[in-house]
């Protein structure tokens, strides 16, 4: 039977015991941390490993776990666990998704993704090799009133092995080697997920992964042929993680469903879904000429590859077989992407684009298949960075001319 390690909690001993150290936290919460690093010789009585990095966390946290930032309770880890842990926004929309009696997390870090899941199931187990984050994690649950998860000092793989079942089992498997470089590859993970999945499967009834944005799609659903779902989630236009989730029901030659999702912080929410096959079976439909308005799909679509398939759904024509832009005459208000009314185009000929950028001094540049980068072509045109207008430099089908697109975003 599997035996919990007993954790000694030296590091939440050093805030409880020490009321000094936490009315410093308080009152330097938001200095620069680098400065304040330099005055340690001033405050002898304060443990300034401890409370530059709460201070550091904290700072971190207000973007990035906002509810926790405005908590005096909550202990950080250190910079790089903070790092790899998700956002407080990405972790909400797991929780829509996560259902189930047990929960098991096998890689629980930081713990922010088990903390926000955690209240959809009535029995949650955090497990982590690394006995500080488990501290610093019982420490946390215990200040968020999240009685009912149980912290466990372990690895994962070791846990599995002992297991009986779970409703639910939850991976963020560690996206660094032994020198800290950072890995894209399913087989350089820790754990391997790959090697794991069918003890993973015999444990659970639904195993979610969570991967990093620049796994190859296609190549990790044919090494994990049991998947069911993927998730491509972004936040505001910046594709942020993927979320695979496995089930041994999934007969291993159906394709997943892909779910782009971008998160916005306005609380609104864009969704498409599709399936690979569809996507290469539509077909692609091209513009003979700009139309009113441009189309820039949004990242999570952009990152799972629904290029042709998005136009099974809205009305819109696309500019180029690789420029991924679209344009129609009627504005499409649920486009699941940014939208833009065109004002003008023109080519880099210094004449014409002489012409349409006359008293222009600054704009939003974006390149899509073009041969410049969007530094030569600032340079070139001498526009600054910013403003109301937005050049879209791309390509067209109709003798791959070569275009700069002049919009305003709707």
């Amino acid at each position: 039977m599997f035996e919990q390690k007993k954790l000694h909690l030296h590091i939440t001993n050093t805030l409880m015991t020490q009321p000094i150290t936490s009315e410093f936290i308080k009152k330097h919460q938001n200095d620069d941390v680098r400065k304040l690093a330099l005055q340690a010789t001033k405050f002898p009585d304060v443990d300034f490993v401890f409370v530059l990095r709460q201070i550091a966390g904290k700072q971190i946290a207000a973007v990035k776990i906002p509810s926790w930032s405005e908590r005096d309770d909550i202990l950080y880890p250190a910079h790089l666990s903070l790092e790899q842990c998700s956002s407080e926004i990405t972790a909400r929309y797991k929780a829509t998704l996560f259902r189930g009696k047990k929960l098991v997390d096998l890689t629980g870090g930081f713990g922010v993704d088990c903390a926000f899941v955690a209240n959809g199931f009535e029995e949650v187990v955090y497990v982590e090799q690394n006995s500080e984050l488990c501290e610093i994690a019982q420490s946390n649950f215990h200040s968020l009133s999240l009685h009912h998860i149980k912290v466990c000092n372990e690895t994962a793989e070791n846990y599995l092995k002992e297991i009986s079942s779970a409703d639910c089992i939850f991976l963020d498997p560690a996206r660094r080697n032994k020198h800290g470089q950072k890995t894209v590859l399913i087989s350089d993970c820790e754990p391997n997920v790959e090697i794991l999945q069918e003890l993973l499967l015999k444990k659970a009834k639904s195993v979610w992964i969570k991967f990093s944005p620049m796994l190859d799609i296609s190549l990790a659903v044919s090494q994990l042929p049991h998947t069911k779902d993927v998730y491509v989630v972004a936040v505001d236009n910046e594709c942020k993680e993927l979320l695979f989730r496995m089930e041994m029901s999934a007969e291993p030659k159906n394709e997943p469903t892909i779910h782009c999702v971008n998160l916005k912080k306005n609380g609104s929410t864009e969704y498409f879904t599709f399936i690979k096959r569809e996507e290469n079976t539509s077909e692609c439909v091209f513009a003979d000429s700009l139309h009113n308005y441009l189309y820039e799909p949004n990242a999570a679509i952009l990152k799972a590859g629904a290029y042709r398939c998005l136009m099974q759904y809205y009305d819109v024509f696309k500019l180029h077989i690789n420029s991924h832009l679209y344009t129609s005459d009627t504005y499409i208000s649920d486009f699941p992407g940014r939208i833009f009314c065109i004002k003008d185009s023109f080519s880099l000929n210094k004449k014409e684009s002489r012409q349409s950028l006359l008293g222009l001094t600054q704009a939003n540049i974006s390149v899509r298949n073009f041969p410049l980068s969007v530094d030569e072509l600032r340079k070139k045109m001498g526009l600054k960075d910013g403003g109301e207008i937005y050049l879209f430099a791309t390509t067209l089908k109709n003798d791959d001319k070569k275009v700069l697109i002049k919009c305003e975003k709707v």
